[in-house]
């Protein structure tokens, strides 16, 4: 009997030293939420900041009268566009500001497109010095 007892109570031991670590056992298999950022939000008439870059790499340049009518109708192209992204409401305050980024890329390299070899050499001094002529 003595036996007997003694297994039932290493047998109780075990038991309770196995519920007692099973917790966290379980909360060692269990994986941490991800951390949910807020979203940023902007109201919806607010206007993303608008990118300068575009004007100021072709600033002072001559453009002949060909090159100022076809960048005039880039600028208006791409100002359509960036007011339908504005206005949108299926895109969230970032996805805006991506698709504004996007578009002003978008508008200096056709403008970009548009210069002689000389012009190109001057913006892309500019742009390697990281200055405007305005600076």
């Amino acid at each position: 009997m003595k036996v007997n007892r003694f297994a039932i109570r290493a047998t109780a031991v075990a038991e309770f030293c196995f519920l007692s670590t099973a917790p966290g056992l379980m909360r060692a298999q269990v994986t941490q939420p991800a951390l949910v950022q807020t979203p940023h939000m902007a109201s919806a008439s607010a206007r993303p900041m608008r990118d300068t870059r575009s004007t100021d790499d072709f600033a002072g340049l001559k453009f002949t009268d060909e090159q100022k009518a076809k960048i005039d109708e880039i600028h208006r192209r791409i100002a359509a566009r960036k007011d339908a992204v504005v206005k949108s409401e299926k895109l969230d305050a970032d996805q805006k500001e991506a698709m504004i980024a996007g578009l002003g890329r978008m508008e200096r390299g056709e403008i970009a497109k548009l210069l002689t070899p000389e012009q190109q050499k001057e913006v892309l001094k500019r742009v390697r010095a990281g200055q405007s002529p305005s600076q």
